[in-house]
């Protein structure tokens, strides 16, 4: 089995990855952990990767410090609807982020 070397690492919401498994499809037959995933995703992702894109464009605009792309993710697969639940996302990296930035992100999730 040849040796795999990752060159970059980026983390993909889901509504990212169905895109990429779909193009992958498009040329290719997906394997069975594709189609597991694809089948997955197609059960909870309810918006498009352009909606991702600019959702993530307008979190980025926040200029929140501690809120990376991975969590930036992490948010978007969830959409959480208040604010104890966005709290809820953010605990487990151990971020904390102001009640003013909390509802930010919450108005860019709408």
């Amino acid at each position: 089995m040849p040796e795999l070397e990752v060159i970059e690492e980026m983390p993909l919401t889901m509504a990212e990855l169905k895109e990429k498994l779909q193009d992958i499809k498009k040329s290719q037959d997906l394997s069975f952990r594709g189609n597991k995933t694809m089948e997955y995703i197609n059960n909870f992702v309810k918006i498009s990767a352009k909606q991702v894109n600019e959702i993530k464009a307008k979190i980025k605009e926040l200029d929140i410090i501690r809120l990376k792309d991975k969590h930036i993710s992490k948010i978007i697969d969830i959409m959480p609807q208040d604010a104890e639940s966005l709290k809820t996302v953010l605990v487990q990296d151990n971020i904390t982020v102001k009640p003013e930035d909390l509802e930010k992100l919450l108005e860019c999730l709408k």
